[in-house]
């Protein structure tokens, strides 16, 4: 549900440290050493060389560094039919490096389907924003694994483990948004059925023909 006599403020944010009650010594490095345009290496690659956090900072010289836009016009529209998946890792987003931290939000549309995926480098963490959704971590219950399908309404959070398999589904009308934290720079997302299907035909054949032996054994 949408509270839409809600006034959401812009919120300042700051980084302050407490002046020291003594003098501290001159700092032996102001400046980052900045890698020469001739190597290639991306700004991501530069802060990952970067000795020190201090050097990491400088080579971010800009505050507006420090602040990613989900909702940047530039990124929307850019997904499928269902919704789109705005990413922050530290690729899309540098000043992520060095805080084992990543973050995607999602716009789904009404009855928009997220398709089943893993993260096999992070455990994901999601809340629903608004309206509400069907959250599934699929498995196969012939095997003895645990299927567990939940409705997340606003506010509510689930986690979804590294490496299993998960999907989300917006069954209302109305557009869904929901947040995900993980505790990785480059969680990564492999899509279920892209890999499978990237096979050739006789392996799919084949392990589609186990599964059907599998379910007429075990009706």
């Amino acid at each position: 549900m949408l509270l839409n006599s809600i006034l959401a403020p812009a919120v300042l944010a700051y980084v302050t440290a407490a002046a020291p009650t003594y003098p501290e010594p001159a700092p032996t490095t102001t400046v980052a050493p900045v890698l020469p345009a001739s190597t290639g290496l991306s700004l991501s690659q530069q802060l990952f060389l970067a000795d020190t956090a201090a050097d990491r900072f400088a080579l971010l010289p800009r505050d507006e560094q420090f602040k990613f836009a989900f909702h940047d016009p530039a990124l929307m529209d850019k997904g499928g039919m269902g919704g789109d998946l705005i990413i922050a890792n530290r690729k899309t987003f540098p000043a992520l490096v060095g805080t084992g931290s990543g973050m995607a939000v999602g716009f789904l549309k009404g009855c928009g389907f997220n398709t089943p995926h893993v993260h096999s480098r992070a455990t994901e963490l999601q809340i629903i924003v608004p309206e509400n959704g069907v959250f599934n971590t699929p498995g196969d219950i012939t095997s003895g694994r645990r299927v567990i399908k939940n409705t997340i309404n606003q506010f509510e959070m689930q986690p979804f483990y590294q490496g299993s398999v998960h999907s989300q589904f917006n069954p209302t009308c109305d557009p869904a948004v929901f947040v995900a934290s993980f505790n990785s720079e480059d969680f990564g997302a492999s899509q279920v059925t892209d890999e499978l299907f990237a096979m050739s035909p006789n392996v799919v054949i084949a392990a589609f023909g186990e599964w059907f032996r599998r379910r007429q054994a075990n009706p």
